[in-house]
């Protein structure tokens, strides 16, 4: 089994924001892989909206925390507790300031790196063990603003055709891990 979370916050007003494209990232993927998936409902012993379904053989449990990004790891723990799958079985999808607007990098057992969300994980977890879909959010504006501030605005109209793009090929590269392993999506998709 895995455990593929987007991360982002969960009220309205975050909508549409760059912290958010976890989420974005994970509706997309449920919307492509439809007829595979049960309808996403809130799961209060997790504190996270969750759909069910199988791809390849494989049960995949799709997570979206309703906890707020810093305290993600408050959703994730419990449902690989709840589970029983190992640290690496667990893929996250969360944005990423480090890296450009539009591009992609797939990693694994990696430090936060600032990103409080994915903090929140390792320090649930116990562990840095599990993969990630980072997706990049990386402007001129985010050097200028503090990253606080930066990563809960939303995408101006420009850009949002490359965030269209991004989360296509983050879909894909989830596919592939699916299909292949992490690794393969790692040679194919960075």
């Amino acid at each position: 089994m895995k455990i593929i979370i987007g991360l982002g916050n969960p009220e309205k007003k975050y909508i549409n924001t760059r912290h958010n494209l976890g989420f974005e990232a994970i509706d997309e993927f449920y919307k492509n892989h439809k007829t595979q998936f049960s309808d996403f409902k809130t799961s209060k012993k997790f504190n996270a909206q969750i759909s069910q379904g199988k791809i390849n053989d494989q049960t995949i449990l799709l997570l979206k925390p309703l906890t707020f990004m810093n305290l993600s790891g408050q959703a994730v723990r419990p449902a690989m507790k709840f589970y029983k799958i190992k640290s690496s079985d667990i893929w996250i999808i969360h944005d990423d300031i480090d890296i450009a607007l539009a591009k992609i990098k797939i990693s694994k057992s990696r430090s936060a790196a600032g990103h409080k969300g994915v903090q929140s994980i390792i320090d649930q977890l116990g562990t840095k063990d599990f993969v990630r879909f980072r997706m990049g959010i990386k402007t001129p504006l985010s050097e200028k603003i503090p990253s606080e501030n930066f990563v809960l605005k939303k995408f101006a109209t420009a850009e949002k055709p490359k965030v269209a793009k991004m989360i296509k090929q983050i879909i894909a590269a989830l596919d592939t891990a699916l299909a292949d392993g992490p690794e393969k999506a790692m040679s194919l998709h960075n």
